[in-house]
C-alpha cells in the first residue's frame, strides 16, 4: 500500500505501474455499473458517462475527501510546489490505490471499494444531457424561468477522516421542501441534491 502512495518524484520504485492497473479496474467497474443502471443507454452515452466518472477532476475530489494528499510520498520539489494538492497527482494516487487493493485483496474487494466511492456520483447521473452535471442543469432550468439560483448547505459530516460522508440540502423557490444529497465530498453531495431537485420538479426521472 505504501508503494501506491509513492510518487515518481520520491523514488525510482513508484506507483505508476499500480496506477496503470487501477485505471483498468476503475474503467471496468464504472462501465459495469453504468451498464446496469442505464439499460436503455446507447454505447456512446455510456462512454460519455464513464468518461465523466473516471476523469481526473472526479478522482481528485474523491482523493481530497479521503485526505489522501496527507499520505503521499513526494520528492522535495513536489512538496515545495504543493504537489499533494495537485489534481493529477491525487487522481493518479487513487488509481494506484485501487490497483494495490486488487493485488492485496482481489477483484471483489477492489470492486466493492470502487463501487462505494462512485455510488453517489453515479446516482447523480441521468441520460438527459450527458455533457452537463446536475448542478449546471438545475441552474439553467431555474434561470430559464427567472427564478433565484439554488442554495446549497452542508448540514452534516459523518465518518472518519479517510471515509467521510457529506450531507447537503438544496433549497429552491419552486419547491416547498429542500432536496437532499450525500456523498464522499461536498461537491458530489451537492450534485446528488441537485439531481434530486430536478426529479422533484418533474424535469428528469433519473433513469431515462
Amino acid at each position: 500500500m505504501v508503494l501506491a502512495l509513492t510518487h515518481r518524484s520520491f523514488a525510482g520504485r513508484n506507483n505508476e505501474r499500480l496506477e496503470f492497473l487501477g485505471d483498468a479496474i476503475l474503467n471496468f467497474v464504472a462501465g459495469e455499473a453504468l451498464f446496469e443502471r442505464f439499460p436503455q443507454a446507447r454505447e456512446g452515452q455510456l462512454s460519455r458517462l464513464r468518461a465523466r466518472l473516471v476523469k481526473g477532476e472526479t478522482l481528485a475530489v474523491l482523493a481530497r475527501g479521503f485526505g489522501l494528499g496527507e499520505y503521499l510520498r513526494l520528492g522535495s520539489g513536489e512538496l515545495k510546489s504543493g504537489g499533494f494538492r495537485r489534481e493529477s497527482i491525487l487522481a493518479d494516487a487513487l488509481e494506484a490505490l485501487i490497483g494495490a487493493i486488487y493485488l492485496d485483496a482481489g477483484m471483489e474487494a477492489a470492486k466493492e471499494r470502487v463501487t462505494a466511492w462512485l455510488t453517489s456520483e453515479i446516482e447523480s447521473l441521468t441520460l438527459v444531457d450527458t455533457n452537463k452535471d446536475p448542478k449546471t442543469r438545475l441552474q439553467e432550468f431555474l434561470q430559464s424561468r427567472g427564478c433565484d439560483l439554488p442554495r446549497y448547505e452542508v448540514v452534516d459530516i459523518q465518518g472518519e477522516p479517510h471515509c467521510r460522508v457529506f450531507f447537503v440540502e438544496c433549497e429552491i423557490t419552486l419547491l416547498n421542501e429542500k432536496s437532499r444529497g450525500q456523498g464522499v465530498s461536498r461537491r458530489i453531495a451537492e450534485q446528488v441534491a441537485a439531481a434530486a431537485a430536478l426529479i422533484a420538479l418533474g424535469v428528469e426521472n433519473g433513469h431515462d
